[in-house]
């Protein structure tokens, strides 16, 4: 009956040693250009498309927009962040 009831303990907490908050905030910031930050967080498809972004605008408008969502990322909470990027997987903003 123990097991049962850290089994239901576990399925109700969020896994927070996942948090990739801070990993893909200071990436996003640092290395907007290139996208790293989207691909950390599994969203692949936006990832390229960001890397297609970047060498059509010769980095100038990823950067500005890995300045944002850098920003964006680290002012969320480390709950609200893992709820809405990781669990509800939003690709943009």
């Amino acid at each position: 009956m123990q097991n049962s009831k850290k089994e239901a303990w576990n399925t109700s907490q969020p896994v927070h040693e996942d948090n990739k908050k801070l990993a893909a905030g200071i990436l996003a910031i640092l290395l907007g250009p290139f996208g790293i930050h989207k691909f950390l967080l599994g969203y692949t498809t936006e990832g390229i498309i960001w890397l297609v972004i970047s060498l059509v605008t010769c980095g100038s408008v990823t950067a500005i927009l890995g300045l944002i969502e850098g920003i964006i990322y680290l002012t969320k909470s480390d709950q609200e962040f893992y709820q809405t990027y990781q669990v509800n997987k939003k690709a943009w903003f």
